[in-house]
């Protein structure tokens, strides 16, 4: 979901960094909220092992560009169940700058489009667990239908909001429209595999739990960080 340069211009952008410094201080928000419930050294390591999944599925897994954006799998909803909302949301954020920054700076002027993409989903689908998720629960103790649908929700938030930034930079005309429904079309091959992806990460953590002994048993599933 990298957004194709040229797609927002000139001074429509000055949006992105708006709603981006607005996710960001969110993110921030829970973040504070972590350390102040489980400590900096969590923070810190759960944030670290986040940002190099990021990173790798970005830059190491098959991407391509069509239409009005770069196609990814990103398995978000799968970070925020395993490491908490808080270490998933600047992994992301993270993960996609060190991106930008060392294999991709032609991305970077599209960054605050890009992150807010990957965050406010994040932030939809918290909500969204403390919904259907009873707090505390563990990441092995999940439903398949609970992680099933935190991982759809994800994928939709994804589209939507590239639609979003397509439409707000270059308007209903019909080139435009064909380059997001071209998008829409090839990540529908993302929306079939990560979320069986993420469902076959929470059957192994189910068939390795009593091998680990609760070791990869999340202590608790903070929604909110």
């Amino acid at each position: 979901m990298h957004i194709e340069p040229g797609v927002v211009n000139g001074a429509k952008i000055v949006l992105s960094y708006a709603t981006a410094v607005g996710a960001g201080g969110y993110a921030f928000r829970l973040a504070a909220d972590t350390v102040r419930k489980q400590g900096a050294g969590s923070l810190a390591l759960r944030t670290a092992a986040t940002t190099l999944s990021v990173f790798t599925f970005f830059q190491m897994l098959p991407h391509f560009p069509v239409g009005v954006s770069e196609v990814h799998f990103i398995f978000g909803s799968t970070l925020f169940l395993i490491f908490g909302a808080a270490p998933a949301a600047l992994g992301l954020a993270l993960g996609l700058l060190l991106q930008g920054l060392f294999f991709v700076p032609t991305d970077l002027p599209q960054y605050g489009m890009n992150v807010t993409t990957l965050l406010v989903p994040l932030f939809a689908i918290g909500a969204l667990a403390e919904r259907i998720i009873p707090r505390h629960t563990a990441y092995v103790d999940l439903r398949y239908g609970q992680a099933l649908s935190l991982s759809s929700a994800y994928q939709a938030g994804i589209i939507a909001w590239v639609a979003f930034w397509a439409l707000y930079g270059a308007g209903l005309g019909v080139e435009n429209l064909k380059s997001i429904a071209a998008f829409g079309a090839s990540y529908a091959l993302v929306i079939v595999i990560e979320p069986l992806v993420d469902l076959a990460v929470l059957a192994l953590a189910k068939s390795l739990r009593g091998i680990f002994d609760g070791a990869l048993v999340t202590p608790r599933l903070h929604h909110a960080g």
